[in-house]
């Protein structure tokens, strides 16, 4: 078993690194390893408009993907737990895990063909963008939020305060919304980290002003292995702050948890 773990850590870190390396190479052909150190590929990154603006657009998308998910995800979890029998419970969570098991090049063509039209010529647009990035990442803030609510007494303190005669937007605001909000806040930032990595369907759709940063990475791959691996990292680094970020509130959204059980 820890050799299998040890393999697998290889073979996760081992592109990283090869990455690394690339990217603080100065020359780097047909030898083994690159020769010289340097920090140029970097700048000639950051310097270049098209992967700033490619890296702004990434950011503001992520962050309008993630909004547009919350304000979906939140009322949606509220009303299939309470609302709806145990039937149309089954038939949502179906619905929503749709686009995990359809390929994003699927989705991306379904895209395509509906607003490439006379009717809606909405292809390239930004907001078309930011719908696909919502589509592709709304199931993972409804699980998260959803299971999370599944395992809290949500129910019994809803019948208690109906019972008192609270009126629904009471129970939303003061039961629903301090039960869900770290698992919203937890979810929110994996939907951050997909939106910003995601690459198939956000090379169908986007145009040439909205391109996000995996679209526009692509382009630095004919040209020289450092400024390829250059580029990649700063899609990397992003990706896995968010990634990371992720992890440690919720490691430290369960120790404050575990300290809030009684002894």
């Amino acid at each position: 078993m820890r050799l299998i773990t040890y393999g697998y850590l290889v073979y996760l870190l081992a592109p990283i690194v090869l990455l690394l390396v690339g990217a603080f190479g100065d020359q780097w052909s047909n030898t083994l390893l690159p020769e010289g150190l340097t920090w140029r590929w970097f700048i000639s990154v950051w310097e270049e408009t098209t992967y700033r603006n490619a890296m702004l657009t990434t950011l503001k998308l992520a962050l309008t993907t993630c909004l547009i998910n919350i304000l979906l995800v939140v009322p949606l979890v509220y009303g299939v737990t309470l609302k709806f029998p145990a039937v149309a419970q089954s038939i949502t969570r179906l619905l929503v895990m749709l686009p995990v098991a359809v390929p994003q090049l699927v989705i991306g063509f379904a895209f395509i063909l509906a607003f490439s039209t006379a009717m809606l010529p909405w292809l390239g647009s930004p907001w078309l963008l930011v719908a696909g990035h919502v589509v592709v990442t709304f199931p993972y803030l409804f699980y998260t939020v959803y299971a999370d609510i599944e395992a809290s007494p949500l129910k019994a303190y809803e019948r208690m305060a109906q019972s008192l005669g609270a009126a629904e937007w009471q129970r939303f605001v003061h039961l629903y919304l301090p039960l869900v909000y770290r698992s919203v806040f937890t979810g929110s930032l994996t939907v951050a980290a997909l939106s910003i990595g995601e690459f198939e369907l956000s090379n169908l759709i986007s145009g040439f002003m909205t391109q996000p940063y995996p679209v526009v990475l692509i382009q630095a791959f004919y040209r020289t292995t450092g400024f390829a691996c250059a580029a990649t990292l700063f899609l990397l680094s992003l990706a896995l702050l968010f990634s990371l970020f992720s992890t440690l509130v919720q490691w430290r959204l369960g120790r404050s948890s575990s300290r809030e059980l009684p002894q």
